[in-house]
């Protein structure tokens, strides 16, 4: 069953993909820089810290309004000692929608994401060596206010909502970010 799902799903794409980007669409790539605020809990204790967040991600505006987008990027980075670094990295898929309140799809816009993430929690030895990594994939969504200055490029001010489960160790990452979106 669920095979035939994902079958109908993609042959479904296949066939409708190329009249919908016949259309008025736009591809687009992002780039995000923020703060990510990552909390941890296991068995009834918490702890929380920040670090600065990087990622990239491009998709296609199916109209004005409508998009799917992808991203990866560093949400985390902690030096452990003995040069052994913590990386929290996200790779997902979804999908956006935003409103503009100025002439031409230009101006203050608000928007929202939403999708699934798989982070993965891994532990790397001399910047390049994984030691160990483990993966949760969860669904992930976000909103966002900026400005598009023309019909390619806007800015905006993000906030995400992404979390992950390893092993009993519940995550919770808060970003919030700039990013510039050039559309192409």
């Amino acid at each position: 069953m669920k095979n035939t799902l994902i079958l109908s799903s993609a042959l479904a794409l296949a066939v409708l993909a190329p009249s919908a980007m016949a259309a008025n669409g736009t591809g687009y790539i992002r780039a995000e820089v923020g703060q990510s605020d990552v909390e941890m809990s296991f068995a009834g204790f918490s702890d929380s810290e920040k670090d600065t967040s990087a990622t990239f991600g491009g998709g296609y505006w199916f109209n004005q309004n409508f998009a799917v987008e992808g991203h990866i990027g560093t949400l985390y980075t902690e030096y452990l000692g003995d040069d052994v670094d913590l990386d929290l990295v996200s790779f997902g898929a979804g999908v956006a929608a935003k409103k503009n309140f100025g002439p031409g799809n230009t101006g203050f816009f608000v928007g929202g994401r939403a999708g699934i993430a798989r982070i993965t929690a891994q532990l790397r030895e001399d910047d390049f060596d994984v030691i160990d990594d483990e993966h949760s994939t969860k669904p992930y969504f976000g909103v966002s206010v900026g400005y598009d200055f023309n019909r390619r490029f806007g800015l905006s001010l993000n906030l995400d909502r992404r979390q992950a489960d390893f092993e009993g160790v519940d995550v919770d990452v808060d970003t919030i970010a700039v990013g510039g979106e050039f559309r192409f």
